[in-house]
């Protein structure tokens, strides 16, 4: 009997913890960046974890931005690109906040990633469509509230900062 019981808890504990496990998060970043220095300032998620229907990991981040750096940029569209970042990159910039996603809400950030990537034209825009309402539309998926206060509209650390506090069920602090 002490076997069975030992057995069927090591069997329930295997099964607690691999389902706790897989888990996809989604957490949302911004870069300081210098319009002077180096890269101008950015907002962009990273997507970590476990996906729970096949084990399959998940490490991965996208960030909406123009195709090449121009003065063009601020008289309307022009063209874009999704852009990935590497991890000493990561390092340097500010985590927000992080929600957990379920898988089916993971494929839909990955769709509309896709959207956003194979847009035709023109599709950035610096005042209508920027990297900072490409990561709104990634937080909607994941059931937060979000708006575009037009004074945030290029200041990406602000905005995140907004919305953590648009949303106080994160339990996040904005970022100094």
């Amino acid at each position: 009997m002490g076997r069975l019981v030992a057995l069927l808890l090591a069997l329930f504990a295997l099964a607690w913890s691999a389902g706790a496990a897989a888990e996809v998060r989604m957490s949302f970043h911004s870069f300081n960046g210098s319009v002077l220095f180096g890269r101008y300032p950015h907002a962009f998620i990273v997507l970590e974890g476990t996906l729970d229907e096949t084990g399959a990991p998940i490490a991965e981040n996208y960030g909406f931005t123009a195709r090449s750096i121009s003065t063009r940029i601020l008289n309307g569209p022009v063209e874009h690109a999704i852009m990935t970042e590497d991890e000493a990159y990561l390092r340097k910039t500010n985590r927000h906040f992080t929600v957990p996603l379920t898988d089916a809400q993971y494929w839909r950030v990955r769709a509309e990633v896709a959207r956003w990537r194979d847009a035709p034209g023109k599709y950035y825009d610096l005042d209508r469509r920027n990297c900072i309402h490409f990561v709104g539309a990634m937080a909607r998926i994941a059931g937060l509230r979000v708006d575009y206060p037009r004074d945030m509209l290029r200041r990406p650390k602000k905005w995140l900062n907004h919305i953590t506090l648009l949303n106080p069920q994160l339990g996040a602090k904005p970022v100094d």
